[in-house]
Order: structure tokens, then sequence, then C-alpha cells
């Protein structure tokens, strides 16, 4: 089966999550293509593959437009291709019931801005970049962390993502594939 996985990315976790996912397809025999939604190549058509995956991170309470962009021009497509969503946060990290609230939000908005409700809806945790930021935002993300009892040594990064709920979530993706 074919599948596109679609993806916009800040500080490039989310096109480490993309790739990971493509890899875990792979291995069940999917023929895989991953687009960074900044950079659709010309003419992609998402009616030329049996699944979508669609994977975007929140950044100050919104999605990169690219991807808000792309999701707009392709939602009855997406629709109609029972297509996934990855949304990758710092704040699926925690349990936070203010978090969790904030995340649906947040996709509440997306959908509502880009007139397509996803099939499902898979949290991921983020990254933080601490080595990358500049003094601002590495004091922002750190203070932030710090409140929510993350970690707070800027002197190195810190990958939050859950790799083995990712590669079941995979799995499960895998699987879906075949039902189609």
């Amino acid at each position: 089966m074919k599948c596109l996985i679609v993806y916009g990315t800040t500080e490039g976790q989310t096109r480490k999550i993309g790739n990971f996912l493509r890899d875990r397809l792979a291995e069940n025999d999917h023929e895989v293509t991953v687009v960074d939604a900044l950079e659709p190549p010309a003419g992609l058509d998402p009616r030329g593959f049996d699944r979508v995956l669609v994977a975007a991170s929140v950044h100050i309470g919104k999605y990169q437009a690219a991807v808000e962009d792309w999701v707009r021009r392709q939602a009855d497509v997406l629709s109609r291709k029972r297509a996934v969503f990855v949304s990758v946060s710092l704040a699926a990290a925690g349990t936070d019931e203010d978090d969790v609230q904030g995340l649906a939000h947040c996709v509440r908005e997306f959908t509502r801005r880009t007139g397509w409700t996803p099939a499902v809806v898979h949290h991921v945790a983020g990254a933080f970049r601490y080595t990358e930021y500049d003094f601002f935002k590495r004091w922002a993300l750190k203070y932030i962390a710090w409140r929510k009892g993350g970690p707070t040594d800027t002197s190195r990064d810190y990958e939050l993502t859950d790799w083995d709920d990712l590669t079941g979530f995979a799995k499960d993706f895998a699987d879906s594939m075949v039902e189609v």
C-alpha cells in the first residue's frame, strides 16, 4: 500500500518523527513518501495514495502555517482517505490537565481553520533543543520546563518523544492501511 506523510517542523523533531514513521511503515512493506509541507513537490496529489498521515508541531498555540495551508487545500481528499494527524508538542509529555485541554483546543482550532477533521489524532511529545535556541527562547523554555518539572539544564538537548509509543502507533496505522 502507498502512504503519504506530510509534515511541518520548526526545530526538526517532527521531521525526525515523520522519518521514523516512514521506516516503521516500510518494515511492513508499505511504500512511503515523506514530504515537507514547506516544499511539496509540484503535482503532489494525495488521491494517489492509499492513506495519508499529517504531522505538525505546536508552537505558541498553533501548527505550522504551511501544514494548515496544505491541509485546507486537501481537506476533502484527507477526509475520504481517513487521514490521521500526529500532533507534536512538549505538552504531550506531561499529564497536566491545563496542557491536555490546551492541546485539545489547538486541535479544535486546527480543524476549524482547515475544514478537516482527522480520523485519528495522536499526540506525541517533542524535544527541548536548548543548544539551538537563542538566549530569549532558551530562557523562556527553561522557565516553562521548570514550572512543569521538566529538564532545565540548557547545556544539552532533551528528546521527550516516546519512541515505543510511536512504534505502536505506526503498527496500528499500518494495520489500518490493510483494512482500507
